[in-house]
């Protein structure tokens, strides 16, 4: 693979406590956490723009919302002074922010992406950002979704939901890859 481009945005989506209620059931990839530490470890090392995302929902009864614990971010991924911070209310980070805005007007052409959940607001956000033209890497192993049960009662696990929406996404919205893969795409052609 290619080096990423210096402009290369890492978008870094949803990594909020309230993902660690139990209401929400089994999960997979439990190092998506880390991963995504790694990552940005790895994008402020070479002073890259990282934007973060945060859900925060009006409704009070809602583990988003800003009153509950589970509006805050997960340790792995809090935001450094100067890294800004978009309050969506809705699954894709491109509605009712200035996301789009922000990419256009610093000339990125490309991004990674990286959060919770898969099948939701990371595969949402992704859709969008193919769609509008970025060239969108999707890091697989840092992203994590739940077991869902389907509207005819079928179970589906949580390996399997994340499984399909990778294979939704790739080469039709995005690229999908490893974190391996994008920390050696940081390294510039020797």
């Amino acid at each position: 693979m290619n080096p990423l481009p210096q402009d290369t945005v890492l978008i870094v989506i949803d990594v909020q406590q309230a993902f660690d209620d139990p209401s929400w059931g089994h999960r997979n990839n439990p190092a998506a956490e880390s991963n995504i530490a790694a990552l940005l470890a790895a994008w402020r090392d070479t002073q890259r723009s990282i934007i973060h995302i945060q859900h925060r929902s009006p409704r009070i009864k809602s583990l988003f919302h800003p009153s509950h614990p589970g509006f805050k971010v997960k340790p792995e991924a809090v935001p450094l002074p100067g890294e800004p911070v978009l309050y969506k209310r809705v699954n894709s980070s491109f509605i009712g922010t200035d996301l789009e805005q922000r990419l256009r007007e610093n000339g990125v052409t490309t991004s990674v992406i990286v959060g919770i959940t898969t099948d939701h607001c990371v595969s949402t956000t992704t859709r969008m950002a193919g769609n509008l033209g970025f060239v969108t890497y999707l890091v697989a192993d840092a992203t994590a979704t739940f077991e869902r049960h389907g509207p005819d009662g079928r179970y589906f696990s949580a390996e399997d939901m994340h499984d399909t929406a990778l294979a939704s996404l790739h080469r039709e919205f995005a690229t999908i890859v490893d974190s391996a893969s994008i920390l050696k795409m940081l390294q510039p052609e020797i």
